[in-house]
């Protein structure tokens, strides 16, 4: 297996290893509009921005991140026609098949964040076979956010610990935040530092709205079937240069 080449933040980017973020949450936007200014139909711009994704996990890998979230699909997703939602869960199927050389040779791990309920069998299958095959490796960890919406997923946190203290297990005076993080779907990664979105819109579309608490966000005009990793370098280098207070004073 190739060793992965690791870049040193400091002689890259010039950032300090401090300063770099541990977790990148991205909003993957600007497909539909990327194919519409090229006179394509929608479905090529997910296939570039499916094409796009190997560059930016290869480079937060090599760059030492401990882990980048890319939101893919989300339960709002569903209400596009019915043909562009099957080509997209192709796109899928083909992306977890087609990437797995390259997961390993990166020694990233992959997890999905969202409900399974209502995705495709062959989706499910090609995730799972790819989860448990980098279940092992030691490095970035890549979270693929499909059929994900972040109040479901409060939900189904709630949910699980009401049911806790139903049975017993726990009291509800026990709960708290770091109760509530664990039982979250991201549960043991650490909050995303930056938020990156694609394509200049200004919102967070259900995403990730507990774990951004804290984040810095960086939004570039840039669709995402054209954000390379010179991109990601410069959210990088934005991130680096501002103060985070957490609410206190420095």
């Amino acid at each position: 297996m190739p060793t992965l080449e690791t870049l040193d933040p400091v002689k890259e980017l010039g950032i300090p290893a401090e300063r770099m973020p541990r977790h990148v949450a991205i909003i993957m936007d600007g497909n539909g509009r990327w194919a519409k200014q090229r006179g394509m139909e929608r479905v090529r711009g997910h296939e570039a921005g499916a094409e796009n994704v190997r560059e930016i996990v290869t480079q937060s890998a090599r760059l030492g991140l401990q882990a980048l979230t890319l939101y893919s699909f989300s339960t709002e997703n569903w209400r596009r026609p019915l043909d562009e939602i099957t080509r997209l869960m192709k796109l899928y199927v083909e992306y977890l098949i087609k990437e797995r050389d390259e997961i390993m040779d990166n020694d990233v791990r992959l997890v999905q964040v969202g409900r399974r309920a209502g995705l495709p069998d062959e989706v499910l299958r090609e995730l799972d076979e790819t989860v448990a095959m980098s279940a092992n490796n030691k490095g970035m960890t890549l979270c693929l956010a499909l059929n994900y919406s972040s109040r479901v997923e409060i939900v189904d946190a709630v949910q699980r610990i009401a049911e806790q203290v139903k049975a017993g297990e726990i009291d509800s005076s026990d709960i708290d935040e770091q109760m509530i993080d664990r039982s979250l779907y991201t549960a043991g990664l650490p909050d995303p530092d930056l938020l990156v979105r694609t394509a200049g819109e200004m919102r967070i579309s259900n995403f990730l709205l507990w774990q951004i608490s804290y984040a810095e966000i960086y939004v570039t005009q840039t669709l995402w079937p054209d954000f390379r990793k010179g991109d990601l370098n410069e959210a990088l280098k934005a991130f680096a240069a501002r103060e985070r207070r957490f609410g206190g004073l420095k």
